[in-house]
């Protein structure tokens, strides 16, 4: 049983861990997957702070969020806006994943979340590149429209989906780490029947299988 203040300090260090993961695998990885928006880039930080958000709480990853965001500001290129975009993008696909998973702690609410947070990020980020883009690009807003199906939305979607497949992945493995450490409770294990591992690997190779396929579909139009 862990202490208020040995738990405080846990959280506080897998926070710290988690923000410094996201960090290093958003300056690592990056990868243009629609032609029309090539300056969007795909990274698989919000799959770090989605972990973090049920492992740790909404709030814990929500933090984690901005201090991510401000400390990559001087190593992109987007300025102030482009800060503000990206944290806007991360928050509208942890949030759903933390609320969601803080109400109903099974692998079934960890779904929930991850399905909700791909609908949340795709609509979120619609409208603010509806808002926001025209600044960043610097031209009207007819064009950032005329660029909204063939780009943003692919784009916003692709992301999304490909971080919530790379959440559902990972997540297990992680807190089994995590449980074996004893950095989190063994007792708030969820409980599985026999056949639940093998549904959630046939779920979790549909999952990327439709990724890919909307990527290669996407890269053909």
């Amino acid at each position: 049983m862990q202490t208020n203040s040995k738990k405080t300090t846990v959280t506080v260090t897998l926070a710290a861990l988690f923000s410094a993961m996201a960090f290093l695998v958003s300056l690592i990885f990056h990868l243009p997957i629609i032609p029309a928006v090539n300056f969007l880039k795909y990274d698989p930080m919000d799959a770090v702070l989605s972990l973090e958000a049920l492992v740790l709480g909404p709030v814990p990853a929500i933090l984690s969020t901005l201090v991510v965001t401000v400390i990559r500001i001087p190593f992109g290129s987007s300025g102030l806006i482009g800060a503000l975009m990206n944290f806007l993008s991360s928050a509208s696909f942890v949030l759903p994943v933390g609320l969601i998973y803080r109400y109903k702690k099974t692998i079934y609410g960890a779904l929930a979340g991850l399905g909700c947070a791909v609908i949340s990020e795709t609509v979120i980020m619609l409208l603010w590149n509806y808002l926001i883009t025209p600044l960043y690009m610097g031209v009207g807003r007819d064009v950032v429209v005329s660029l909204m199906l063939p780009g943003f939305l692919p784009f916003n979607f692709i992301k999304a989906l490909a971080n919530a497949v790379l959440t559902f992945l990972l997540y297990k493995p992680m807190i089994t780490v995590l449980r074996k450490a004893n950095l989190i409770p063994k007792s708030e294990s969820v409980r599985q029947n026999k056949t639940l591992p093998l549904i959630l690997n046939i779920v979790g190779i549909l999952l990327l299988a439709v990724g890919v396929i909307c990527l290669i579909v996407f890269k053909i139009i």
